[in-house]
């Protein structure tokens, strides 16, 4: 009988006891560290030079060559660091020649960066490019020398203005320049037509 009054009475003790340290307790508040989520999307605007070839219809062994200055606007989405999604429009506003080429299309484009503030880049996707001619423009209907959809490729490098080193792709935050190449039609039939472009610009991630 003793031994259960001796437990019962120090049951009682830690009991009273905890609830006393219960009562002095106080909660600690933490500070809450925001966390900074990137913004994958960027946009871009550069100047193009597009050259554009093709065979004479009239003899298929002369080549017709054409040159010309225009603009290019880029909207872009950064997956990761290494891939991205990007869409493009070209028009060459001031002709040289004889063709006023029109492109626009929606590229994969895989990147890699070589050094903490440059990337190198390659598109490949599809497209709808035009090259109207000059002396066929006003006839009725707007007759065109070459229309196609299909595939368009290419490759580039940017470089990141902002100096956060280390923060690459879908981090990146600030003004930024690029420079690149792209072919909008490859020997495409019937008159072996070629345009490529080598356009070079500023860029903003968001």
């Amino acid at each position: 009988m003793k031994k259960l009054l001796s437990v019962v009475a120090l049951s009682a003790l830690l009991a009273s006891s905890h609830a006393m340290a219960g009562k002095n307790y106080e909660p600690v508040e933490s500070d809450v560290v925001p966390v900074d989520i990137p913004n994958p999307f960027y946009v871009g605007i550069g100047a193009s030079w597009v050259g554009a070839s093709r065979n004479c219809p009239c003899d298929r062994t002369k080549l017709i060559k054409e040159s010309s200055f225009g603009e290019t606007i880029r909207v872009g989405y950064d997956f990761n660091p290494f891939f991205g999604v990007e869409a493009r429009a070209l028009q060459n506003s001031l002709a040289i020649t004889n063709s006023k080429v029109t492109h626009y299309g929606i590229f994969l484009k895989p990147q890699y960066h070589v050094t903490p503030l440059m990337n190198v880049y390659g598109l490949a996707g599809f497209g709808h490019t035009e090259a109207l001619c000059t002396q066929n423009k006003n006839k009725k209907g707007g007759s065109k020398d070459f229309k196609k959809n299909g595939f368009s490729f290419g490759a580039g490098i940017e470089y990141d203005l902002s100096g956060d080193q280390g923060i690459q792709g879908d981090e990146e935050e600030g003004w930024g320049l690029f420079a690149d190449w792209q072919n909008l039609a490859y020997k495409d039939s019937p008159q072996n037509t070629n345009v490529n472009v080598v356009s070079a610009g500023i860029t903003y991630d968001f």
